[in-house]
């Protein structure tokens, strides 16, 4: 799996957070075909 550090300017919630890693490794998984699995 490609690691992905993201950096976001001021403060987010748990769920803005959790919401945001949701999507990536959906991306990843739909885009570059890595199971959810490897993440």
């Amino acid at each position: 799996m490609p690691y992905v550090n993201i950096r976001i300017a001021g403060a987010l919630t748990r769920e803005q957070k959790a919401k945001i890693a949701a999507e990536i490794t959906d991306t990843l998984e739909r885009i570059a075909l890595r199971p959810k699995s490897y993440t």
